[in-house]
């Protein structure tokens, strides 16, 4: 899979970011809208940098006060759509039984950070004044990301205490990228041949940040403390350049009093969850799952502070 992946993928500091966005795009299968929802519908709502477009999933069943995640695609916050995890967030909302927003936000480099930190905000501003519209709960609204969208979440979390913003439910991180520190163990060991490289990671971290990365909202842990964050899901990836960093905000997380589940997929790499053709997926799509709703359970955090790492190997 791995090899099939550094073949068929670009090397994404070799085009401009628009032509970069039109590779990817010609190589995506056609669009399956699946799993099937009871709606599907894109809403655009005023966001900071003018029109910002939210595509609304409500799966089938009970239509009532179900949890609510906002998500922010990964992509290096360069490239990928709301049609690039279409499936994904159609699979989330079945499995957890979740209404899902997923959010177009602006792309780097034409709008540097933190842009796409503020279109993610202002759409769980939205969301929690519109969740009962579409059967969510207003209470148990979450936010989810994976790759960039990890860390969309997480400086969305700090943005919203910060700001005196609405109460977020939980952050749900996958694979996140946190820290633009390249010199990490897992970058050392698994910068090159592994699908997400260092060199890849440099280019993002240039198109979104060029300016300076002091802030706390466009790295999470510039902040002087994560306490008050909202109930963390850490998902990393072993064989990913970013699962030190992705490790290492969990255990600040925890020891800074948020409560927390961590979870290392052993042998697996940057994205799988998006693959839904690799064998792998499946089960840990399962286990993910199975975290965010148990995250998202009202009574989560009275015993969970400081969680204890929990490292898993799928198995085919």
């Amino acid at each position: 899979m791995l090899a099939a992946l550094e073949s068929g993928f670009p090397d994404v500091t070799a085009y401009p970011a628009a032509e970069l966005r039109e590779i990817i795009a010609s190589r995506r299968a056609p669009l399956a809208r699946t799993p099937d929802m009871r709606m599907a519908r894109d809403v655009v709502i005023d966001g900071p940098g003018g029109d910002l477009t939210l595509r609304v999933y409500v799966p089938h069943g009970d239509p009532v006060s179900r949890p609510v995640i906002v998500f922010a695609h990964g992509g290096g916050f360069v490239f990928c759509d709301l049609d690039s995890h279409d499936e994904f967030c159609r699979s989330m909302a079945e499995a957890i039984d979740a209404v899902v927003v997923a959010v177009d936000y602006r792309l780097a480099p034409e709008h540097p950070a933190p842009a796409a930190m503020e279109d993610v905000y202002a759409a769980v501003c939205w969301t929690v004044a519109n969740a009962a519209t579409y059967g969510g709960d207003p209470t148990r609204v979450a936010i989810a990301g994976d790759s960039a969208g990890g860390n969309l979440s997480a400086t969305v979390s700090v943005a919203a205490r910060e700001r005196g913003g609405p109460t977020i439910a939980a952050q749900i991180l996958l694979y996140p990228v946190i820290e633009d520190d390249f010199e990490t163990e897992s970058y050392q060991r698994y910068g090159v041949g592994y699908y997400n490289t260092t060199k890849a990671m440099r280019w993002y971290w240039e198109q979104y940040a060029p300016h300076g990365r002091d802030s706390e909202l466009v790295i999470p842990t510039r902040a002087t403390t994560l306490a008050g964050l909202p109930p963390a899901v850490v998902v990393t990836a072993e064989l990913d350049p970013p699962c030190s960093e992705g490790e290492a905000y969990a255990r600040r997380l925890a020891a800074d009093g948020v409560p927390m589940i961590e979870r290392r997929f052993d042998g697996l790499f940057h994205g799988f969850l998006t693959f839904p053709q690799l064998s792998l997926t499946g089960p840990a799509r399962q286990e993910v799952w199975q975290l965010i709703r148990r995250v998202l359970d009202p009574g989560f955090g009275e015993s969970d502070t400081g969680h204890v790492p929990a490292h898993a190997t799928i198995e085919p």
